[in-house]
């Protein structure tokens, strides 16, 4: 009997062949895009190594036609991953601050011909992006200082939200009785979360 976790591993493994990282890199860092580390795509801001974003894919679990919101969306590699995961019933929302970065990866994303993702300037003052009944799944590719209350608050009822705080990976679990759960997956590197 094949294990579900054996499954969603295959899964990511698919979309991070479906969805190269080559192609959401600056020209620049293109030949290194096969290295196992972060990569700098400009204004501060890097690429995540592919090992850690599978890392924080499989926790999320994302099922197909989940609504997913990815916090931080950079280049748009993560939110043409998430797209891919949630296939075309899905429905991704990558936001970025940097508006530079936002045009950016909402071309690369558009390139992807996945309509049922896209990326977005951030509103300014809001973290994340709220919307009625929260959101199916929720990643956060930016390390906060402290678990961020707006965007708990965005999770939907049996949601999940993946976020590095300080220099841990944290699973946020919305439960059916509306309580969340805050679980501990070990210590990562990130550029910081900037919150208005």
């Amino acid at each position: 009997m094949v294990s579900m976790a054996a499954v969603e591993h295959d899964d990511i493994d698919r979309a991070m062949r479906a969805v190269p990282r080559r192609e959401f890199l600056p020209r620049s860092q293109r030949p290194f895009a096969g290295q196992d580390r972060p990569l700098p795509i400009g204004r501060g801001q890097t690429s995540s190594q592919p090992s850690t974003v599978a890392a924080m894919l499989r926790l999320l679990r994302v099922p197909l036609g989940a609504r997913v919101l990815d916090v931080g969306s950079g280049s748009g590699w993560s939110t043409a991953l998430l797209a891919f995961l949630t296939g075309p019933h899905g429905h991704v929302l990558g936001v970025e601050r940097d508006e530079r970065l936002a045009a950016w990866g909402a071309a690369n994303v558009e390139r992807t011909s996945m309509t049922w993702a896209r990326v977005v300037q951030a509103e300014p003052g809001v973290l994340g992006m709220p919307r009625e009944n929260g959101w199916d799944r929720i990643l956060v590719s930016a390390s906060a200082p402290a678990l961020p209350r707006a965007l708990v608050a965005q999770i939907g009822y049996g949601g999940r939200m993946v976020i590095p705080v300080r220099t841990s990976l944290l699973l946020i679990e919305r439960l059916p009785d509306g309580r969340t759960r805050a679980t501990d997956h070990g210590g990562y590197r990130f550029v910081p979360l900037i919150q208005d």
